[in-house]
Protein backbone atom coordinates (compact mmCIF):
# COMPACT_ATOMS: atom_id res chain seq x y z
CA UNK A 1 0.00 0.00 0.00
CA UNK A 2 1.33 3.18 -0.41
CA UNK A 3 1.53 5.28 2.63
CA UNK A 4 0.24 8.72 1.22
CA UNK A 5 -2.98 7.19 -0.49
CA UNK A 6 -6.01 6.94 1.70
CA UNK A 7 -8.15 3.94 2.11
CA UNK A 8 -11.87 3.32 3.71
CA UNK A 9 -11.22 0.74 7.15
CA UNK A 10 -12.97 -2.29 7.82
CA UNK A 11 -15.26 -1.87 10.97
CA UNK A 12 -13.34 -4.37 12.80
CA UNK A 13 -9.94 -2.50 12.36
CA UNK A 14 -8.71 -0.15 15.74
CA UNK A 15 -10.98 2.66 17.02
CA UNK A 16 -10.79 5.36 19.25
CA UNK A 17 -14.75 5.60 20.15
CA UNK A 18 -18.18 5.01 18.88
CA UNK A 19 -20.64 7.77 17.77
CA UNK A 20 -24.14 8.41 18.68
CA UNK A 21 -27.04 11.02 19.08
CA UNK A 22 -29.31 11.14 22.11
CA UNK A 23 -32.91 10.94 21.44
CA UNK A 24 -35.29 13.45 22.49
CA UNK A 25 -38.44 15.19 22.50
CA UNK A 26 -37.84 16.55 19.30
CA UNK A 27 -37.00 13.55 17.05
CA UNK A 28 -39.13 11.18 16.01
CA UNK A 29 -38.43 8.73 19.00
CA UNK A 30 -40.97 11.53 21.01
CA UNK A 31 -43.61 9.24 21.41
CA UNK A 32 -41.73 6.04 22.81
CA UNK A 33 -38.90 7.70 24.40
CA UNK A 34 -38.51 6.80 27.88
CA UNK A 35 -38.41 2.99 26.14
CA UNK A 36 -35.76 3.95 23.55
CA UNK A 37 -33.78 5.85 26.07
CA UNK A 38 -33.38 2.14 27.78
CA UNK A 39 -31.64 1.09 24.74
CA UNK A 40 -29.30 4.19 24.46
CA UNK A 41 -28.27 3.56 28.17
CA UNK A 42 -27.69 -0.41 27.30
CA UNK A 43 -25.61 0.81 24.55
CA UNK A 44 -24.09 3.29 26.53
CA UNK A 45 -22.87 0.91 28.93
CA UNK A 46 -21.99 -1.27 26.76
CA UNK A 47 -19.64 1.05 24.57
CA UNK A 48 -18.11 1.82 27.70
CA UNK A 49 -17.10 -1.43 29.50
CA UNK A 50 -14.60 -1.28 26.06
CA UNK A 51 -13.96 2.21 24.30
CA UNK A 52 -14.75 5.69 24.81
CA UNK A 53 -18.55 7.24 22.78
CA UNK A 54 -18.69 10.54 22.06
CA UNK A 55 -22.32 11.53 22.61
CA UNK A 56 -24.09 14.66 20.33
CA UNK A 57 -26.69 16.56 22.22
CA UNK A 58 -29.23 18.83 21.59
CA UNK A 59 -28.22 21.24 24.34
CA UNK A 60 -27.27 21.38 27.74
CA UNK A 61 -30.94 20.38 29.27
CA UNK A 62 -30.41 17.44 27.47
CA UNK A 63 -26.82 16.35 28.22
CA UNK A 64 -27.80 16.69 32.43
CA UNK A 65 -30.02 14.57 31.57
CA UNK A 66 -28.40 12.11 29.79
CA UNK A 67 -25.50 12.38 31.99
CA UNK A 68 -27.86 11.47 34.68
CA UNK A 69 -29.13 8.32 33.68
CA UNK A 70 -25.80 7.17 32.15
CA UNK A 71 -24.81 8.01 35.81
CA UNK A 72 -27.57 5.64 37.47
CA UNK A 73 -26.19 3.02 34.85
CA UNK A 74 -22.92 3.39 36.07
CA UNK A 75 -21.23 4.23 32.93
CA UNK A 76 -17.61 5.47 33.58
CA UNK A 77 -17.95 9.42 33.01
CA UNK A 78 -14.42 9.63 31.99
CA UNK A 79 -15.59 7.03 28.96
CA UNK A 80 -17.69 9.88 27.69
CA UNK A 81 -17.36 13.24 25.82
CA UNK A 82 -20.04 15.33 24.80
CA UNK A 83 -20.64 17.67 21.83
CA UNK A 84 -23.75 20.04 21.53
CA UNK A 85 -25.36 20.39 18.24
CA UNK A 86 -28.69 20.50 16.77
CA UNK A 87 -29.78 17.58 14.86
CA UNK A 88 -33.16 15.94 13.04
CA UNK A 89 -33.07 12.27 14.35
CA UNK A 90 -30.41 9.90 15.74
CA UNK A 91 -29.05 8.09 12.79
CA UNK A 92 -25.81 8.90 13.16
CA UNK A 93 -24.79 5.81 10.39
CA UNK A 94 -26.48 7.33 7.95
CA UNK A 95 -25.09 10.73 8.44
CA UNK A 96 -22.04 10.65 10.65
CA UNK A 97 -19.10 11.04 8.84
CA UNK A 98 -17.03 8.13 6.40
CA UNK A 99 -13.85 8.53 7.48
CA UNK A 100 -10.83 7.33 5.08
CA UNK A 101 -7.46 6.89 6.43
CA UNK A 102 -3.52 7.14 5.22
CA UNK A 103 -0.86 5.55 5.98
CA UNK A 104 0.57 7.95 7.75
CA UNK A 105 -1.76 9.02 10.59
CA UNK A 106 -3.93 11.09 8.38
CA UNK A 107 -7.66 11.11 8.27
CA UNK A 108 -10.29 12.62 5.25
CA UNK A 109 -13.81 12.82 6.74
CA UNK A 110 -16.01 12.29 3.76
CA UNK A 111 -19.05 14.01 4.13
CA UNK A 112 -21.73 13.12 1.38
CA UNK A 113 -25.10 14.91 1.58
CA UNK A 114 -27.76 13.28 3.33
CA UNK A 115 -31.12 13.38 2.21
CA UNK A 116 -33.33 11.56 4.50
CA UNK A 117 -33.18 8.99 2.81
CA UNK A 118 -34.30 9.60 -0.49
CA UNK A 119 -36.54 12.77 0.59
CA UNK A 120 -38.38 10.84 3.33
CA UNK A 121 -38.01 13.09 6.57
CA UNK A 122 -36.57 16.47 6.86
CA UNK A 123 -32.82 16.31 6.97
CA UNK A 124 -31.33 19.83 6.94
CA UNK A 125 -29.66 19.81 10.47
CA UNK A 126 -28.41 16.16 10.66
CA UNK A 127 -27.00 17.16 6.51
CA UNK A 128 -25.04 19.85 8.70
CA UNK A 129 -23.91 16.94 11.40
CA UNK A 130 -20.33 16.55 10.19
CA UNK A 131 -19.89 20.35 9.29
CA UNK A 132 -20.60 21.18 12.98
CA UNK A 133 -18.56 18.35 14.64
CA UNK A 134 -15.65 19.45 12.43
CA UNK A 135 -16.26 23.68 13.54
CA UNK A 136 -16.17 22.47 17.21
CA UNK A 137 -12.68 20.15 16.55
CA UNK A 138 -13.82 16.92 17.27
CA UNK A 139 -11.84 15.67 14.79
CA UNK A 140 -8.34 17.57 15.25
CA UNK A 141 -6.72 18.30 12.49
CA UNK A 142 -8.74 15.47 10.38
CA UNK A 143 -9.42 16.71 6.20
CA UNK A 144 -13.06 17.94 5.69
CA UNK A 145 -14.52 16.63 2.07
CA UNK A 146 -17.77 17.67 1.35
CA UNK A 147 -19.44 15.34 -2.01
CA UNK A 148 -22.48 16.42 -3.33
CA UNK A 149 -23.90 13.09 -3.55
CA UNK A 150 -26.31 11.52 -1.93
CA UNK A 151 -25.38 8.28 0.40
CA UNK A 152 -25.21 7.30 3.86
CA UNK A 153 -22.97 4.73 5.70
CA UNK A 154 -25.22 2.25 6.51
CA UNK A 155 -25.49 1.87 2.21
CA UNK A 156 -21.69 0.48 2.27
CA UNK A 157 -19.66 -2.11 3.58
CA UNK A 158 -16.22 -2.23 3.34
CA UNK A 159 -13.49 -4.92 3.66
CA UNK A 160 -10.31 -2.41 4.05
CA UNK A 161 -8.69 -4.06 1.09
CA UNK A 162 -10.58 -1.94 -1.54
CA UNK A 163 -13.44 -4.03 -1.82
CA UNK A 164 -16.72 -2.52 -1.11
CA UNK A 165 -20.40 -3.83 -0.69
CA UNK A 166 -23.80 -2.48 -1.66
CA UNK A 167 -27.18 -2.66 -3.10
CA UNK A 168 -28.86 -1.47 -6.21
CA UNK A 169 -31.90 -0.87 -5.24
CA UNK A 170 -30.98 1.69 -2.81
CA UNK A 171 -28.16 3.27 -4.47
CA UNK A 172 -30.41 3.62 -7.78
CA UNK A 173 -33.74 5.21 -5.48
CA UNK A 174 -31.27 8.11 -4.94
CA UNK A 175 -29.80 8.42 -8.25
CA UNK A 176 -32.16 7.12 -10.45
CA UNK A 177 -31.10 8.92 -13.62
CA UNK A 178 -27.71 7.38 -12.88
CA UNK A 179 -26.11 4.07 -14.50
CA UNK A 180 -24.89 1.39 -12.50
CA UNK A 181 -21.07 1.99 -14.02
CA UNK A 182 -21.69 6.07 -12.95
CA UNK A 183 -22.55 5.49 -9.45
CA UNK A 184 -19.79 2.65 -9.51
CA UNK A 185 -17.08 5.07 -10.42
CA UNK A 186 -18.28 7.56 -8.34
CA UNK A 187 -18.00 5.29 -4.97
CA UNK A 188 -14.17 3.99 -6.53
CA UNK A 189 -13.31 7.72 -6.53
CA UNK A 190 -14.93 9.35 -3.48
CA UNK A 191 -14.40 6.27 -1.06
CA UNK A 192 -10.71 4.98 -2.62
CA UNK A 193 -11.88 1.65 -3.19
CA UNK A 194 -10.73 -0.72 -6.08
CA UNK A 195 -13.89 -2.09 -6.81
CA UNK A 196 -17.69 -2.28 -6.11
CA UNK A 197 -19.75 -5.38 -5.41
CA UNK A 198 -23.51 -5.09 -5.82
CA UNK A 199 -26.65 -7.15 -4.98
CA UNK A 200 -29.32 -7.15 -6.44
CA UNK A 201 -31.97 -8.72 -4.00
CA UNK A 202 -32.22 -8.58 -0.36
CA UNK A 203 -34.60 -6.64 1.71
CA UNK A 204 -36.76 -6.45 4.87
CA UNK A 205 -40.24 -5.44 5.35
CA UNK A 206 -40.30 -2.18 8.01
CA UNK A 207 -37.20 -1.26 6.09
CA UNK A 208 -36.98 2.71 4.71
CA UNK A 209 -34.03 2.81 3.44
CA UNK A 210 -34.63 1.46 0.43
CA UNK A 211 -32.04 -2.34 1.72
CA UNK A 212 -29.17 -0.48 3.08
CA UNK A 213 -26.58 -3.56 2.60
CA UNK A 214 -25.64 -3.15 7.08
CA UNK A 215 -29.84 -4.37 7.40
CA UNK A 216 -28.32 -7.40 5.13
CA UNK A 217 -24.59 -8.47 4.24
CA UNK A 218 -21.83 -7.51 6.46
CA UNK A 219 -17.57 -8.24 5.75
CA UNK A 220 -16.19 -9.72 8.54
CA UNK A 221 -12.37 -11.17 8.77
CA UNK A 222 -10.60 -14.13 6.26
CA UNK A 223 -12.80 -13.24 3.58
CA UNK A 224 -15.96 -14.18 5.39
CA UNK A 225 -18.96 -12.61 4.73
CA UNK A 226 -22.21 -12.62 7.83
CA UNK A 227 -25.72 -12.01 6.19
CA UNK A 228 -29.44 -12.27 7.16
CA UNK A 229 -31.02 -15.67 5.92
CA UNK A 230 -33.96 -16.71 6.17
CA UNK A 231 -35.76 -20.48 6.60
CA UNK A 232 -39.36 -20.10 6.83
CA UNK A 233 -41.06 -20.84 3.29
CA UNK A 234 -44.22 -19.28 4.47
CA UNK A 235 -42.38 -15.90 4.85
CA UNK A 236 -42.42 -13.19 2.50
CA UNK A 237 -38.86 -12.88 2.23
CA UNK A 238 -37.95 -16.73 2.01
CA UNK A 239 -37.81 -16.08 -1.58
CA UNK A 240 -35.92 -12.79 -1.64
CA UNK A 241 -33.26 -13.39 0.72
CA UNK A 242 -32.55 -16.92 -0.83
CA UNK A 243 -31.86 -15.33 -3.70
CA UNK A 244 -29.48 -13.05 -2.23
CA UNK A 245 -27.55 -15.41 -1.00
CA UNK A 246 -27.04 -16.88 -4.09
CA UNK A 247 -25.99 -13.78 -5.14
CA UNK A 248 -23.40 -13.69 -2.59
CA UNK A 249 -22.28 -17.23 -3.23
CA UNK A 250 -21.44 -15.98 -6.80
CA UNK A 251 -19.60 -13.20 -5.74
CA UNK A 252 -15.27 -13.87 -5.31
CA UNK A 253 -12.69 -12.37 -3.37
CA UNK A 254 -9.68 -10.37 -5.55
CA UNK A 255 -7.81 -13.70 -5.65
CA UNK A 256 -11.18 -14.59 -7.60
CA UNK A 257 -11.85 -17.38 -4.34
CA UNK A 258 -15.28 -17.52 -3.27
CA UNK A 259 -16.46 -15.89 -0.03
CA UNK A 260 -16.83 -18.14 3.56
CA UNK A 261 -20.36 -17.35 3.79
CA UNK A 262 -22.50 -17.41 7.43
CA UNK A 263 -25.80 -17.19 7.36
CA UNK A 264 -28.15 -16.02 10.36
CA UNK A 265 -31.14 -17.03 11.79
CA UNK A 266 -34.33 -15.53 11.13
CA UNK A 267 -36.54 -13.66 13.70
CA UNK A 268 -39.92 -14.28 14.38
CA UNK A 269 -42.35 -11.25 12.79
CA UNK A 270 -42.70 -8.62 15.13
CA UNK A 271 -45.17 -6.64 14.51
CA UNK A 272 -46.49 -2.91 16.05
CA UNK A 273 -50.20 -2.22 15.41
CA UNK A 274 -50.41 -4.58 12.49
CA UNK A 275 -46.82 -3.45 10.82
CA UNK A 276 -44.06 -5.71 10.16
CA UNK A 277 -41.21 -4.46 11.93
CA UNK A 278 -36.87 -5.41 10.15
CA UNK A 279 -35.19 -7.16 12.85
CA UNK A 280 -32.36 -7.88 11.46
CA UNK A 281 -29.14 -8.91 13.08
CA UNK A 282 -26.98 -8.40 10.47
CA UNK A 283 -27.29 -4.72 11.91
CA UNK A 284 -24.55 -5.67 14.82
CA UNK A 285 -21.48 -3.10 15.76
CA UNK A 286 -17.68 -4.15 15.69
CA UNK A 287 -15.75 -2.94 18.33
CA UNK A 288 -11.89 -2.88 19.42
CA UNK A 289 -12.81 -5.94 21.76
CA UNK A 290 -16.23 -6.31 21.06
CA UNK A 291 -19.32 -7.29 18.92
CA UNK A 292 -22.30 -5.80 20.39
CA UNK A 293 -25.06 -7.88 18.54
CA UNK A 294 -28.83 -6.63 18.44
CA UNK A 295 -31.46 -8.89 20.65
CA UNK A 296 -35.15 -8.48 19.89
CA UNK A 297 -36.48 -10.69 22.53
CA UNK A 298 -37.02 -13.78 19.96
CA UNK A 299 -35.74 -17.36 20.41
CA UNK A 300 -32.99 -17.05 17.41
CA UNK A 301 -31.27 -14.07 19.64
CA UNK A 302 -28.61 -16.23 21.15
CA UNK A 303 -27.33 -18.46 18.16
CA UNK A 304 -27.81 -14.88 16.38
CA UNK A 305 -25.05 -13.92 18.98
CA UNK A 306 -23.23 -16.86 18.72
CA UNK A 307 -22.61 -17.10 15.13
CA UNK A 308 -21.83 -13.07 14.71
CA UNK A 309 -19.48 -13.53 17.53
CA UNK A 310 -17.79 -16.74 15.72
CA UNK A 311 -17.35 -14.47 12.78
CA UNK A 312 -15.33 -12.27 14.66
CA UNK A 313 -13.14 -14.33 16.89
CA UNK A 314 -11.07 -12.41 19.94
CA UNK A 315 -14.33 -10.29 20.52
CA UNK A 316 -16.80 -10.11 24.05
CA UNK A 317 -20.19 -10.57 22.24
CA UNK A 318 -22.83 -8.15 24.26
CA UNK A 319 -26.50 -7.94 23.31
CA UNK A 320 -28.11 -4.94 23.10
CA UNK A 321 -32.06 -4.98 23.51
CA UNK A 322 -33.05 -2.99 19.94
CA UNK A 323 -37.05 -3.96 20.09
CA UNK A 324 -37.16 -0.28 20.73
CA UNK A 325 -35.08 0.73 17.93
CA UNK A 326 -37.31 -1.07 15.12
CA UNK A 327 -40.33 0.62 15.72
CA UNK A 328 -38.47 3.56 13.70
CA UNK A 329 -37.32 1.08 11.40
CA UNK A 330 -33.54 0.65 12.16
CA UNK A 331 -31.39 -1.32 14.54
CA UNK A 332 -28.02 -0.94 16.77
CA UNK A 333 -25.59 -0.74 13.75
CA UNK A 334 -27.77 2.18 12.13
CA UNK A 335 -27.58 4.56 15.17
CA UNK A 336 -23.69 4.41 15.77
CA UNK A 337 -20.68 5.66 13.67
CA UNK A 338 -17.35 3.74 14.37
CA UNK A 339 -14.37 6.22 14.54
CA UNK A 340 -11.15 5.04 13.74
CA UNK A 341 -7.79 5.09 15.59
CA UNK A 342 -6.17 8.53 15.80
CA UNK A 343 -9.08 9.86 14.67
CA UNK A 344 -10.92 11.22 17.85
CA UNK A 345 -8.22 10.26 20.63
Amino acid sequence: MNDTLFQLPAEWEPQDAILIAWPHAGTDWAERLAEVEQTYIELAAAVCRFQNLLIVVADATLEDHARGLLQARGVDPQRLRWIQLPYDDTWLRDSGPITLRDGQGRFQLTDFRFTGWGGKFGAAQDDALIAGLVERGVFGRASHRRVDWALEGGGIESDGQGTLLTTWKCLHQRHPEQSREEMDAILRESLAVDRVLWLDHGYLEGDDTDAHIDTLARFAPDDVIVYQACDDVADIHHAELGAMGAELAALRTTAGKPYRLQPLPWARPILDEGRRLAASYANYLIMNQAVLVPAYGDAADDEAARLIGAAYPGRTVVQVPCRALIWQNGSLHCITMQLPAGLAG
